[in-house]
């Protein structure tokens, strides 16, 4: 009896450790340790090791320890020293997850997104949840770099139930940030999930106008959403609305120019921020009182002030030039909240001050951004000399190559008759003619060759005026280039309604704002019916005092949800964290003599 029960024993204790050597822990293998040891330490440990399933373990932690430390280059070069491809599943995401983290620190999320496509990634949900959780958030991070917004929030959304604390609330409002940072087309809220739930609430706050019927369709959704994490938690951009709330705003000093050199640009301004004015009291709305105050003839801007506080002015819009708005950006505090309609030179100015203006750089970022969206990655860049010109390159340049774009070649145009040259330059035309003739004499007859241009270049970025465009398209064509796509900033488009000039600038595409590109918009119809230049090259300062007015009562709502936008008449405006007010434009091209409107792409 006691020999059969012995073997009933043993024969359990066979099948519980063939249970053991088949169990996922098994297969999936160790992971890498936090490790007492240093890098130098562990490396020589691997070398020591007759074991190289070990000697890979040490490995990984030593190359994990020096991307802790901040030393991606050292992490990167003991990496590529493990034989990622004969380590168990365990192992294999442990390596591919660290190297999509040393791609986000080079800032190549492709690149980070192909190391997380390995097929161990499929049991990542067997691995403890520290690793799931690492995984999870770096996959997340290259998703949003690579513009995969709604990819990303799922990502987020998948490992919040894993985390507390810090960690918990720092994915939470990462979340929001980026589902609030979809286009409102976007915004499906059809399943009843978690992400169903975050997009309702993005798609309450987007569709409420004022910040009181924003807060009112939080407090519904929250009442239909008891239990949605959001609910429970409402994120911390979210709350500061309570706080904007009852603020309503009464009495706005609009301050611009009435005489000397901007006195055309203070009047086109002026006239479209009344006309929004207008169309709020015809709507039924009660819009603030608006004081003028005439900038040209002011002394002391803290006269302005004291003036304007006495007369029981909450906010100022303007002014317009920029000695003044530099001014201002100098000093701790200001008086009254103030939206100047130019900016300053400096990053930072006083809490008080909001910036908004038709930078040209904002083009040339809005010119990289599509470039990206379109797929391109190497740039040829023409832009007139001088200063503007220097802004506008700088601008492009740092947003285009801190996305991993490439710039191959750089022209600034100033006169007509150089422009042949610096496109054969540019396209390396003369190089090739010369390969030409050094065939012809060494071959000692007539060699029939056609000129051909360098191949690197993807795209030109042209910043120019109407008339500048008109000589370089036709030139591009005239040297080989025609085929290359030529993205512009506004400054091409004169809105002069001219086809003779627009079929010189056939297939150019170009941003611009939507009041030029939208005739049919109501108020464009009712100003361009009593100011008719307002259809022309000066619609865009008409679109701006529009915005002017139309921001002036939600400045603090775009501070207090800085991934928010306002659908405006001059671009679809966001604020930075400097309080800048920043546009992206839609786009359109020159087709047979007419101006196109191009579908918009993912912001």
């Amino acid at each position: 009896m006691i020999a059969c029960l012995r073997l009933f024993t043993a024969l359990c204790l066979a099948a519980l450790l063939a249970a053991c050597a088949s169990s996922p822990s098994s297969s999936l293998g160790e992971l890498p340790r936090t490790p007492d040891a240093s890098i130098e330490q562990l490396l020589e440990q691997a070398a020591q090791s007759k074991d190289p399933e070990k000697a890979s373990l040490l490995r990984l932690s030593a190359a994990d320890l020096a991307y802790r430390q901040g030393n991606a280059g050292q992490s990167a070069q003991i990496l590529q020293q493990v034989p990622v491809e004969q380590l168990k599943p365990g192992p294999q995401v442990f390596a591919q997850t660290l190297a999509a983290e040393l791609a986000m620190a080079r800032n190549q999320p492709k690149a980070a997104l192909t190391a997380l496509s390995h097929p161990s990634l499929q049991r990542l949900g067997e691995l403890p949840v520290e690793q799931q959780v690492r995984t999870g958030t770096v996959h997340a991070r290259a998703l949003e770099a690579d513009g995969q917004t709604l990819a990303a929030a799922r990502e987020r959304i998948f490992i919040a139930p894993m985390l507390s604390g810090e960690a918990a609330s720092k994915n939470h409002e990462a979340i929001w940030a980026l589902i609030a940072s979809l286009p409102t087309d976007q915004l499906q809220p059809s399943t009843t999930d978690d992400l169903g739930g975050w997009m309702g609430l993005a798609l309450a706050v987007k569709s409420a106008g004022t910040v009181e019927q924003q807060q009112a369709a939080i407090d519904n959704w929250r009442k239909q959403n008891p239990k949605h994490p959001a609910a429970i938690q409402l994120p911390l951009a979210l709350t500061k609305l309570k706080e904007l709330a009852g603020q309503s705003l009464s009495k706005i000093a609009l301050l611009l120019p009435q005489d000397g050199p901007l006195a055309s640009v203070g009047k086109a301004l002026r006239e479209g921020f009344m006309a929004a004015h207008y169309q709020a009291q015809q709507a039924g709305q009660k819009p603030p009182a608006i004081e003028f105050y005439d900038s040209s003839r002011l002394t002391s801007m803290d006269e302005f002030y004291r003036k304007a506080q006495a007369d029981g002015v909450q906010l100022v819009v303007g002014p317009l030039e920029k000695p003044l708005v530099k001014q201002l950006s100098t000093r701790p505090q200001l008086p009254i909240t103030t939206l100047a309609l130019n900016y300053s030179e400096g990053e930072q100015g006083p809490p008080q001050l909001f910036q908004f203006g038709l930078a040209a750089e904002d083009e040339a970022r809005e010119v990289s951004r599509r470039a990206r969206a379109d797929g391109l990655h190497r740039a040829a860049i023409m832009v007139p000399k001088g200063e503007w010109g220097d802004r506008v390159l700088r601008a492009f340049s740092q947003d285009w190559q801190a996305n991993g774009g490439s710039i191959v070649a750089t022209e600034r145009v100033d006169q007509p008759v150089q422009l042949a040259q610096q496109i054969a330059d540019m396209f390396q035309l003369r190089q090739s003619e010369g390969r030409a003739k050094s065939l012809q004499s060494t071959v000692g007859s007539q060699v029939a060759a056609q000129p051909s241009r360098r191949q690197d270049i993807e795209f030109i970025f042209l910043a120019a005026t109407p008339q500048q465009a008109q000589q370089i398209k036709p030139t591009l064509n005239f040297q080989y280039a025609g085929d290359v796509p030529v993205y512009a900033t506004s400054h091409v488009f004169s809105a002069s309604g001219d086809v003779n000039q627009y079929n010189d600038m056939n297939g150019i595409r170009f941003c611009e704002t939507p009041w030029l590109l939208d005739a049919n918009d109501p108020l464009r119809k009712q100003v361009t019916a009593q100011w008719p230049q307002a259809a022309g090259s000066l619609g865009r300062l008409y679109a701006m005092g529009v915005d002017a007015y139309r921001l002036a009562p939600r400045l603090g709502q775009l501070k207090a949800l800085p991934d928010s936008r306002i659908e405006g008449q001059s671009g679809s405006l966001g604020m930075t964290q400097n309080q800048r007010v920043v546009r992206q434009l839609p786009w359109a091209q020159f087709v047979s003599g007419q101006v196109q409107r191009l579908p918009d792409t993912p912001r």
